[in-house]
């Protein structure tokens, strides 16, 4: 017995919907088991909307990233990161943004963002950033204004200012809550000279002149 063709075309079409229609939420916590029956409260994977009669359009405009941060610090650089939390116009769009300030000499310690990718635009000055892939490559480039580089998710990744003069770099990350793994902090490495000697080998990354996928000889020893 054969098929007609508008039976074959909903076949077709549930094979590609269905998935997708009964994939799971992606969380927006690092865990979440699930409650005692008798202990189950309301609780969203993200926030409560506001009533569609109380959305103005202040709710979707910030000035959060409108200055540079406090780079008076051993790191000599500030990450403002702005998520649903301070910016309540990002709830259920799947997005967070950043802005990060670097000092000359100044850098972002290596951390990886375990539900999100990142995009960083380079506003203003110069920047080294890479990331490491899990067979341990590292991609690396030399960014100037205007340019535009890409942090896959999960992924090692930081930021050097690669100038003389303050950079600034401006992130769309697509989670509305991206997590942030930083790997003195795992190492519970928190003490000055450990960030100071990990800084000083970051910056060899610079002045070794590597190509765009580089993994042998690199200064990475923890």
């Amino acid at each position: 017995m054969k098929l007609s063709t508008p039976l074959c075309s909903c076949i077709l079409l549930l094979g590609i919907y269905a998935p997708k229609a009964l994939s799971d939420m992606p969380p927006l916590q690092d865990v979440c088991p699930m409650a005692p029956q008798g202990e189950m409260k309301l609780f969203m994977n993200g926030f409560l909307c506001k009533h569609p009669s109380t959305i103005m359009a202040s709710d979707f405009k910030t000035l959060l990233l409108n200055h540079a941060g406090d780079m008076h610090n051993i790191l000599r650089s500030s990450v403002n990161m702005v998520t649903a939390t301070e910016f309540p116009g990002l709830n259920t769009l799947g997005l967070s943004m950043a802005r990060t300030d670097i000092a000359p000499n100044g850098a972002v310690l290596p951390h990886s963002h375990p539900r999100a990718s990142e995009m960083m635009f380079v506003h203003g000055g110069s920047v080294l950033a890479g990331f490491f892939d899990t067979k341990g490559r590292l991609f690396q480039k030399s960014l100037g204004e205007g340019e535009v580089f890409i942090f896959p998710r999960g992924l090692v990744h930081y930021i050097m200012n690669h100038g003389f003069s303050p950079a600034t770099t401006f992130s769309v990350l697509n989670s509305q809550n991206p997590g942030v793994f930083s790997i003195t902090h795992a190492m519970f490495a928190t003490d000055s000279d450990v960030v100071e000697g990990l800084m000083a080998r970051m910056l060899k990354f610079g002045e070794m002149g590597l190509g765009d996928n580089s993994s042998a000889g690199l200064p990475w020893a923890f």
